[in-house]
């Protein structure tokens, strides 16, 4: 494999984990706050959201693709109105990814969620602030270190996604072929061992580095929010 092979796996690798993690956090933030307190189906929700946790990857990807493939459920109506084809692209791979981070994403916000204090909240309503206002200024702040941490995890484990994958966008090159893919794709030919062994490192770093980088914030945050006056 040459350089340029690599680099264009890499790059497009975490091309895919940040878009995928990029298009998650809103979703999964509006959730999370939307969710925060009980209420008759939240268990079955729950279980939903959690399902691609515990379901084979592999399964995950042949439901994507029996819903957006060329010939699935919504696919057939977009690729026959539109031209539209979804399936074994790299728009395939990144709601693949999406699928398969969101759960760990969700986790990590709801954690942080759950700890914060509703009279913060009710105070500011009280006050006269909008919950559009209260949500910006008062409830991410609080919940931020979950955000990030939510962040990284479902950018590590886009990263590291292959099931769903290449089943539901393949193993193209230059198109769906991931670190972890190429890496499969690497010892299927003998002798190819080294250069799988390499984009393993690349792998290993690019994680290593983004949950450093994790940690570091996370503690920013927490300094700073000791640092801050108590009432």
């Amino acid at each position: 494999m040459d350089s340029a092979t690599v680099l264009t796996t890499l790059f497009l690798s975490i091309r895919i984990a940040l878009a995928a993690t990029a298009l998650n956090i809103p979703v999964a933030l509006l959730l999370v706050y939307w969710t925060r307190h009980e209420f008759r189906g939240k268990n079955l929700l729950d279980g939903f959201i959690n399902l691609p946790l515990v379901m084979p990857p592999v399964t995950t990807g042949y439901i994507l693709l029996f819903i957006l493939g060329k010939k699935g459920l919504f696919g057939s109506v977009l690729f026959e109105l539109f031209g539209l084809r979804i399936a074994f692209t790299s728009a395939a791979a990144v709601i693949a990814a999406m699928v398969v981070s969101f759960p760990l994403i969700v986790r990590s916000i709801r954690i942080s969620m759950d700890m914060v204090d509703p009279r913060f909240e009710r105070a500011a309503l009280t006050l006269g602030a909008d919950r559009k206002a209260v949500f910006f200024r008062i409830t991410l702040p609080l919940i931020l270190p979950g955000v990030i941490n939510g962040m990284v995890l479902g950018f590590a484990r886009s990263l590291g996604e292959f099931g769903a994958t290449v089943t539901f966008a393949g193993n193209i090159e230059g198109v769906s072929r991931t670190i972890p893919l190429s890496v499969y794709a690497l010892l299927q030919v003998p002798g190819k061992e080294k250069e799988a062994g390499f984009l393993v490192l690349l792998s290993v770093i690019i994680s290593f580095a983004a949950m450093f980088a994790s940690s570091v914030l996370n503690q920013r945050f927490q300094k700073r929010r000791s640092n801050e006056p108590k009432f």
